[in-house]
């Protein structure tokens, strides 16, 4: 006999908790699959250990540059606490609190792998090898089941075991000599990580270094990894890879040279996990991101009496591939599947309570480099391809104060994006220590879509990093009075 559930939801990481967690608190009966942990990819494998791996040695460096600080840190950076830390961030990839957090709401977990079985029916292939289950969803299936890393087709590169994001953010021990291949923010972020710890690395990269970015992030990026004795080889790929009898990793390069390593970190994107969850039985490609409109409902799925049933969030719709965006949009999800199943209204509006449409305006991100980099919205670039005119006022962090009290010789920029015809902020961009706190001030300013006059009236404390604002408005420059 099949279950029943108002919800079905496929994937139980950050994203399908948020899509339970608001359609239960709004009274609906959710089933939550899943047949690896619950807390998902950011909470065991990306976002919580890799900011936790570069935490340490950013600590260190950020001590490293203030007098008096610095004459008492001695000594190199201790991997194995690092490590340690790492682990109980991760709750040593043991489920226990997310399946306690999730029961706790009310959500029925089903261990095993769902797939879709046609309208609102997902059959359960069970982790423990039991019979497989039925599921029926009353009102909507909602497919939260992340993305995957991409490996490049280069021969022998499958066969030499290389690393991916997962083996890195999990790893107990520190490479002699890591190779990565990419440019992109986990290339970047895990030489930052593996060349504090100690690593001598080389990076790859076809194209340039964090290429979405504005120029000028990717260059003082570039320095920082420098600073830290990576070597970054642009304009470079691996023709072949092998694993030899002493087991190092050998890379043939496209440049005629050798590449010799202990470790290779393939970094190179990642690609919806959208097959083997029977899309097809709904008239979806699996292998392809799933298109949805702002309520997170699927575009090319006929409704059912009038409403929508499969929805999908997070990676797996390839809109914005952050953990903070799905999330977002998962909260959408859940409370617009609850208000259609107890016909409440639905505000789908611009910046409405069932729609995520910040994903197209909004977009926060923070690499964690070193410096790091922090921006939201558009970059000038992006503006200029959209037709916008801009102004784009750009200052170093020389220019505050607060930045020479937290670092000697602080190195950094800020720029802002201007919609010069309406005079709000569509973009900005921060580099340097510590700016990642930064972003959200800015988020607010283009979603609340503040006029550049009144941001003149939200006054910077002194001595902070956040003065920046300041001088940024004043070389965009004083807001004149209409004769």
């Amino acid at each position: 006999m099949a279950r029943e559930f108002d919800l079905i939801v496929l994937g139980a990481g950050a994203v399908g908790e948020n899509v339970a967690d608001r359609a239960r608190a709004a009274g609906l009966e959710v089933a939550v699959v899943e047949h690896q942990l619950v807390g998902g990819e950011c909470t065991f494998w990306a976002c919580v250990p890799s900011k936790t791996l570069l935490r340490s040695g950013l600590a260190l460096r950020a001590a490293q540059r203030v007098p008096g600080a610095a004459e008492a840190v001695t000594g190199r950076l201790d991997a194995e606490a690092t490590f340690r830390r790492r682990d109980y961030w991760t709750s040593e990839w043991r489920d226990a609190g997310g399946v306690h957090w999730l029961t706790g709401i009310g959500a029925v977990l089903v261990r095993g792998h769902g797939r879709l079985a046609g309208e609102r029916r997902v059959l359960v292939t069970p982790t423990d090898g039991g019979p497989e289950e039925e599921l029926l969803a009353r009102h909507a299936v909602a497919v939260c089941t992340g993305s995957d890393p991409v490996v490049p087709d280069i021969p022998g590169l499958a066969d030499a075991g290389p690393w991916v994001s997962r083996d890195a953010t999990s790893s107990h021990r520190v490479p002699g000599r890591l190779a990565i291949i990419g440019g992109g923010v986990v290339a970047v972020e895990m030489a930052t990580a593996y060349a504090g710890l100690g690593s001598e690395v080389t990076m790859l990269v076809r194209h340039g270094l964090l290429g979405s970015l504005e120029p000028f992030a990717a260059e003082a990026v570039g320095e920082g990894l420098a600073d830290l004795g990576v070597e970054v080889r642009f304009g470079v790929s691996a023709r072949r890879v092998e694993r030899n009898g002493s087991n190092e990793v050998v890379l043939d390069l496209d440049d005629d040279s050798t590449l010799t390593a202990d470790e290779v970190l393939v970094a190179t994107g990642r690609r919806p996990r959208s097959t083997g969850l029977g899309l097809e039985t709904a008239g979806l490609e699996p292998g392809s991101p799933i298109e949805v409109d702002d309520t997170l409902a699927a575009t090319a799925v006929p409704a059912v009496d009038g409403a929508p049933w499969l929805y999908a969030a997070g990676d797996v719709v390839g809109r914005a591939e952050f953990t903070h965006q799905g999330k977002y949009q998962a909260r959408a999800a859940g409370d617009v599947i609850a208000a259609r199943a107890l016909g409440r209204p639905v505000d789908a509006g611009r910046y409405g309570v069932h729609a995520a449409t910040a994903d197209h305006t909004a977009v926060p991100s923070v690499v964690f480099s070193d410096p790091e980099v922090g921006s939201v919205g558009l970059t000038s670039a992006e503006a200029a391809d959209r037709g916008l005119a801009v102004r784009t006022p750009e200052v170093p962090f020389s220019s505050v104060s607060g930045a020479g009290i937290l670092a000697d010789d602080y190195r950094g920029r800020a720029r802002l994006v201007i919609d010069a015809d309406r005079d709000v902020v569509v973009g900005a961009t921060f580099v340097g220590q510590g700016v990642s706190e930064l972003v959200q001030q800015a988020t607010i300013a283009i979603v609340g879509e503040v006029p550049v006059s009144r941001l003149w009236h939200a006054v910077p404390a002194f001595p902070t990093l956040s003065e920046v604002w300041l001088r940024l408005l004043e070389a965009d420059g004083r807001p004149e009075v209409a004769e």
